[in-house]
C-alpha cells in the first residue's frame, strides 16, 4: 500500500463525502462522527471471525481513506459478543478443498498482510475498542492499531500452536514482539495461555482498561483530543513512530506469513520413489 503524503489542514476533502458508501458493506458497519470514522465488525448475525469478506471490506475502507484527510481517527470495534475469534479456519479448509495446491489459500492469507499494513500506514490514528474474547488473528488485527482500549472482562489468547498452526497472520508476531517484548510473547505463543485485560495492560497490549459499561466513554476520551490535532502533525508523528519501530524489526518475515500458513495446511504429496 502506498503511504499517503501529509496533508495541510487548508486543503481537506469535503467532510460531507462519506469515506465509502455504507451500502457497499455487508460484513462491517461504518459511521462518521466529525473527524472520527467508526468501523464495526460483525454488524449482523455473523461469526466473530475474519473471513475473506471482512478482510476485503476493511481493506476497501482503508484504501478509500486516502481521499479523506479530514478523517483523523479510525475506531475499530465489533458489534458481536466478542471482538474477534481469529481467522476463519472453516473458510481455510473450504478454500483448500477447491484448490489443494494452496495457491488460493496464499491469496487469502496475503490479504491479512495487506490489511495490517494498511492499518499501520494509514494517515488516521487507529484505535481498537476491544471486548469479550480477542483471539489469534483478532489480536494481530488489534495490535496493528496505534492505540488500544479494552474492557476489564477481555480475554486474550494466541492459540495457533495448540491447533497445529504457525502464528502466521498479517505479520502479527513481529508487531506483538515490538509492542510487548519477545520474552512474554514467546511464553504466551508457546503455551497458548489465556490472559486477562490487566496482563495485557502490563504488557503494553492495552493502553486503557475500563469496565465494559464505560468503555465507550474511555474510547471517546482517547479520540476527542486526537480529532482536534493538526492533521499534518498527526501524520508526521505516526510516520516517525512507525519508522522507529520498524527499525527494531530488522528481520521482518511478515511477507512470508501467507506461504508459512499455506505450507502448514496444504496436504503434502507423497515423495517420489
Amino acid at each position: 500500500m502506498t503511504s499517503s503524503a501529509p496533508v495541510s489542514p487548508a486543503s481537506p476533502a469535503s467532510p460531507a463525502s462519506p469515506a465509502v458508501p455504507e451500502a457497499a458493506f455487508t460484513h462491517i458497519g461504518i459511521e462518521e462522527s466529525g473527524a472520527v470514522l467508526h468501523v464495526r465488525l460483525n454488524p449482523g448475525a455473523q461469526d466473530d471471525t475474519l473471513s475473506t469478506g471482512v478482510l476485503d471490506e476493511l481493506i476497501a475502507v482503508l484504501d478509500d481513506l486516502h481521499e479523506r484527510p479530514d478523517i483523523r481517527v479510525l475506531v475499530l470495534s465489533s458489534l458481536g459478543e466478542d471482538f474477534c475469534l481469529g481467522a476463519d479456519r472453516t473458510e481455510f479448509q473450504d478454500v483448500l478443498a477447491m484448490d489443494p495446491s494452496g495457491t488460493a489459500l496464499r491469496r487469502v492469507a496475503d490479504k491479512s498482510h495487506r490489511l495490517c499494513q494498511a492499518l499501520e500506514n494509514t494517515h488516521a490514528v487507529t484505535v481498537a475498542r476491544l471486548h469479550g474474547k480477542v483471539v489469534g488473528a483478532g489480536l494481530a488485527l488489534a495490535v496493528h492499531c496505534d492505540l488500544r482500549a479494552g474492557a476489564d472482562t477481555c480475554r486474550f489468547r494466541m492459540p495457533e500452536v495448540g491447533v497445529g498452526l504457525a502464528p502466521a497472520w498479517g505479520g502479527g508476531m513481529g508487531r506483538l514482539i515490538v509492542e510487548a517484548g519477545a520474552s512474554r510473547i514467546r511464553e504466551l505463543m508457546l503455551t497458548c495461555e489465556v490472559f486477562d485485560a490487566d496482563t495485557a495492560h502490563r504488557l503494553g497490549l492495552l493502553h486503557k482498561v475500563a469496565p465494559l459499561d464505560r468503555l465507550d466513554e474511555t474510547v471517546t476520551a482517547m479520540t476527542r483530543p486526537l480529532a482536534r490535532r493538526s492533521p499534518e502533525a498527526l501524520v508526521l508523528t505516526k510516520r516517525m513512530l512507525n519508522g522507529y519501530t520498524k527499525a527494531a524489526r530488522t528481520a521482518d518475515i511478515a511477507p512470508l506469513d501467507a506461504h508459512l500458513l499455506a505450507a502448514r495446511l496444504t496436504p503434502q504429496a507423497p515423495p517420489r520413489t
